[in-house]
């Protein structure tokens, strides 16, 4: 059960009842908690559609999360139906903006669902009302669930850190993912030439058919160096990508999936001017020209699979996996 001081109005929602590092699924909860309540400046949505990230796995192994704040709803994407009829795609990026006006840099920086702050895997979200942007026509409630988290970030690496262009050379690692899919969609959809890695054949083979030029074993050798790597692997695709580069590429790194603290392999980087670049998430004027990008292309994103709320178990198993295509959404009617 998910228990919160605010409000009184219940609603269905997916909770941590706690934290368990080896089987995180075991303190999963799906059933009712109070709703939050609407605080000044902000809206309620009720919600749609809501994806998953691996954020959320990470959230019930108790990484970036105090156990005080443990309770809340999980999820950072959704889109969904202000109160006053608006259809929109949720930010899920808060916190106090920096001097630069990016949120992603502020002191404070948090996502939906966490430091207390209720998550979209529920009826209802309550955010700040500048999270709130349009959602377009042309993308069901399912896809525009997928962008605040990984399309965002995906579109971030590729396009404002990378600062790749169309007919550049990008290596995905780890074809798959939400990041990995998003970011095969969107650099294909921009006249980029995308190589993707996996371990998979059948990941390889969904690469290519969404966009990739290349589909390569992990570790194996591109026919040409790339301009710049989107890395979300971590420790074991680290030497690959390296490797991988152009004299002056750039790796773009958003994510360690399989653990962190790869060699930094300092004489490569220096001697071959390498560039390593942070990213998270992105800003809300990026999440909007996103939605344009897709608008402007057609380009939409990849959805492994749909549940609904009540079914967030077989979900966040399908997740835990690792097994995905793209995203997983669950939905709300």
């Amino acid at each position: 059960m998910c228990v919160s001081d605010q409000g009184c109005v219940q609603m269905k929602a997916v909770c941590a009842t706690g934290i368990d590092a080896n089987d995180p699924l075991s303190v999963l909860s799906v059933g009712e908690c109070d709703a939050p309540t609407t605080p000044d400046g902000w809206v309620r949505v009720t919600v749609r559609a809501a994806s998953l990230n691996h954020h959320d796995i990470w959230t019930l192994r108790g990484v970036g999360v105090r156990p005080e704040h443990i309770g809340v709803p999980l999820g950072t994407d959704a889109a969904g139906v202000t109160d006053d009829g608006k259809e929109v795609i949720v930010h899920a990026v808060l916190g106090t903006s920096a001097d630069n006006d990016d949120e992603t840099l502020a002191a404070d920086l948090h996502l939906l669902s966490e430091a207390g702050v209720s998550g979209t895997h529920a009826e209802y979200v309550v955010v700040p009302a500048r999270n709130l942007i349009p959602k377009p026509a042309t993308l069901s409630w399912e896809q525009a669930s997928c962008l605040p988290t990984a399309y965002l970030t995906a579109y971030r690496m590729l396009f404002s850190r990378a600062g790749l262009r169309e007919g550049d050379h990008v290596l995905v690692q780890g074809a798959g993912g939400g990041v990995a899919t998003a970011a095969i969609v969107l650099a294909h959809a921009a006249g980029i030439e995308v190589s993707v890695t996996s371990r998979s054949e059948q990941k390889r083979a969904r690469a290519l058919e969404i966009g990739a030029t290349t589909a390569i074993e992990t570790g194996g050798r591109l026919a040409r160096r790339a301009d710049a790597v989107i890395e979300t692997v971590g420790a074991a695709t680290w030497d690959h990508s390296l490797k991988s580069l152009r004299p002056g590429g750039t790796i773009v790194v958003s994510g360690a999936t399989s653990g962190g603290d790869p060699s930094a392999q300092l004489a490569r980087v220096f001697w071959r001017g390498l560039s390593i670049l942070g990213s998270t998430m992105g800003t809300r004027d990026e999440l909007v020209a996103l939605v344009d990008f897709l608008v402007r292309t057609g380009a939409t994103p990849i959805i492994d699979t749909v549940l609904p709320l009540s079914d967030a178990h077989s979900a966040y198993q399908r997740v835990a996996d690792g097994h995905t295509f793209g995203k997983v959404v669950l939905t709300l009617s």
